[in-house]
């Protein structure tokens, strides 16, 4: 799909983008944002994972049950993204594929990540490549209120040490991206939702390539 970025969709430089970071960062918020301004299609990942309650509380093989569901279930879900190209809108993910491999290193053990790691390296090059990654970034402070203010149950169990491990995580991960083009957002001063300037500082930024990783911090602060 990286091969028709040129001339876009919506006055973006791309038909694909795919955004990523640790829980409670914004990620669905903003995708919805960028579907319902660009009238585009969304990716979101399949919050009914019915291991992942299991997995908070800390209950014996969740982990490993858990990131094999995550794993086939955006598999698929990214074998249908390929498809939505036919229809020439732009497509907007609330994750990458391989955010499955970040989680997997931090929470599996050797052998469990040595069987994840087979069936992974399988499906992995079938998958569409984005042509943009937006890589949310904040501190575990901001992801922590951001996830009680929206008071999912199945994630009350999330502590903050698991959080800061998760962000740590991701940060090396991306510190070493190279798949796509990367534009890391600062998003601990920016509300979205409540600041309609902040959303569109963010989608002017947007219409221009980005080349390589790049850091965008908005202009306004808090």
């Amino acid at each position: 799909m990286s091969g028709e970025q040129q001339g876009g969709i919506g006055g973006f430089p791309f038909h694909y983008l795919a955004v990523d970071g640790p829980i409670g960062v914004g990620k669905t918020t903003l995708v919805d944002m960028l579907v319902r301004r660009f009238e585009g299609v969304k990716v979101l990942e399949d919050a009914g994972n019915p291991f992942l309650g299991d997995f908070y509380s800390d209950q014996p093989g969740a982990a490993f049950q858990t990131e094999l569901y995550f794993l086939l279930s955006r598999y698929k879900q990214q074998q249908e993204v390929v498809q939505q190209e036919l229809f020439r809108r732009l497509v907007v993910s609330d994750y990458t594929f391989q955010k499955n491999r970040v989680f997997a290193y931090l929470t599996l053990s050797d052998d469990e990540l040595m069987l994840f790691d087979k069936l992974y390296q399988l499906l992995e090059p079938q998958v569409p490549k984005p042509d943009l990654v937006l890589y949310l970034v904040a501190d575990v402070d901001t992801c922590m209120e951001r996830i009680r203010k929206r008071s999912r149950d199945v994630e009350s169990e999330i502590s903050p040490d698991y959080l800061a491990e998760l962000i740590d995580a991701y940060n090396h991960y991306y510190h070493y991206y190279t798949r796509s083009p990367l534009l890391a957002v600062d998003t601990r001063d920016l509300n979205f939702p409540e600041r309609p300037e902040d959303f569109d500082e963010l989608v002017h930024r947007l219409s221009r390539p980005v080349k390589g990783t790049e850091y965008y911090v908005a202009r306004g602060g808090k």
